[in-house]
């Protein structure tokens, strides 16, 4: 099983089972404002993904408390995958969208997630779900292209 995060209190976390095409998305818990590095660590202590793939990520266009708090959240998901002992991937954000042919448009991921997971697409129907796409085809682009460096 491979693992595709979307960063951030609003992001997701999809588990891809490529063996059986089998696709869980959660959203990323959260207390407060925070990212809930517990809950974190609970759910991949229980469904323990072989790697996860993430968006390289800046805080350019961010103001200084939105990137210290995006930055916290990172520091929180990467601290969990390290303790766990669960290898990582960046990959450049115009690298996966060229794969899947998507600009930046949310919903031109969200319909890309609905195309590629017809089975599992209710989790990609409001606008806010862009998050949950976007880890979704995280997850995928992993699975097709094997990129780990």
């Amino acid at each position: 099983m491979i693992c595709g995060i979307d960063y951030g209190r609003t992001g997701a976390i999809a588990l891809y089972y490529s063996d059986s095409d089998y696709l869980d998305i959660h959203d990323m818990p959260h207390i407060d404002k925070r990212v809930n590095g517990a809950a974190l660590a609970a759910l991949f202590e229980e469904f323990r993904p072989d790697h996860v793939m993430a968006e390289q990520i800046n805080s350019f266009n961010m103001g200084r408390q939105s990137a210290l708090n995006f930055g916290r959240g990172i520091g929180v998901i990467d601290g969990v995958l390290a303790a766990l002992k669960i290898p990582r991937t960046e990959v450049q954000p115009v690298k996966w969208k060229r794969h899947f042919h998507l600009n930046k448009d949310k919903g031109a991921a969200r319909a890309a997630a609905t195309r590629l997971f017809p089975t599992y697409a209710e989790p990609f129907t409001r606008v806010m779900d862009h998050t949950r796409a976007e880890a979704a085809l995280l997850a995928l682009y992993l699975h097709q292209t094997g990129d780990r460096t």
